[in-house]
């Protein structure tokens, strides 16, 4: 969960983090074990090496927008309770403007990440290109994902796997002193 929440600190915290003191990372880890959704466990690619986990990722498609909503009310739901659920629904909807679902016949990737060492070894790129693979697999033509503008170091790791960026949001996303970063979506055609 630590990797997975390594993605995007900021805006996990933004949506997930509460002022009576759950953690994003907490419910992070709830979804995970829960295995359903956006964040569960059947929706990711964990590399390990020496029986460490060093880096994770995930693939899909606009087709799982609703199984992902449904899965995700019923986790919040179950975590936070009714009355402080609708308040991470509304900042969930919010990080949407500046990072989108996918839609249409895209293979999105979200929740990439390797463990400190191991960046700079390949091992970013070798998980993407499994990720690029399941694409290519059911016959998806374009792979998109999304960096914080603030994070030119994953930003340059995409580009070297043939991604290159087609748009770029703004936020303007505040929360007890959280900043949501711009986001860059980035996009690889496929052959």
């Amino acid at each position: 969960m630590p990797l997975i929440y390594s993605s995007g600190p900021v805006a996990f915290d933004y949506v997930f983090a509460t002022r009576d003191g759950d953690e994003a990372l907490d419910f992070l880890h709830r979804c995970f074990v829960d295995g359903g959704g956006e964040f569960g466990w059947r929706n990711h690619w964990v590399g390990v090496a020496d029986d460490q986990v060093v880096a994770v990722g995930a693939g899909y498609g606009a087709d799982r927008k609703w199984a992902f909503t449904l899965a995700a009310a019923r986790q919040i739901l179950r975590h936070y309770g009714i009355r402080r659920a609708l308040g991470v629904i509304v900042r969930g909807l919010r990080v949407e403007s500046v990072i989108r679902p996918p839609e249409g016949d895209m293979l999105y990737l979200a929740h990439l990440a390797v463990s400190p060492e191991l960046r700079g070894q390949g091992v970013g790129r070798a998980l993407i290109d499994q990720l690029v693979g399941l694409a290519r697999g059911v016959g998806g033509r374009r792979v998109t994902l999304d960096v914080a503008a603030s994070n030119p170091r994953a930003e340059a790791l995409y580009r070297r796997c043939g991604f290159a960026v087609v748009g770029e949001r703004r936020s303007h996303l505040f929360r007890g002193g959280l900043r949501v970063p711009d986001h860059r979506r980035m996009e690889r055609l496929l052959d």
